[in-house]
């Protein structure tokens, strides 16, 4: 896993609440754009899922 996907991943756990993109980016200091991007590469292997929609949370492992 990268770096960057990796802090995404930490920061929606450690929020321990669904989470939007715009707040992953405040808390991380990622720009939007790329947070959306990690987030569509994480669901892609099935390390997040989207609750409700436009929220984001870590899928249980």
């Amino acid at each position: 896993m990268q770096e960057k996907e990796n802090i995404v991943l930490t920061s929606m756990k450690d929020a321990g609440k669904p989470v939007r993109p715009g707040e992953v980016a405040e808390i991380t200091g990622l720009p939007k754009d790329e947070v959306s991007k990690i987030i569509k590469t994480l669901k892609k292997e099935g390390k997040v899922m989207s609750p409700k929609r436009c929220f984001w949370a870590p899928t249980e492992e």
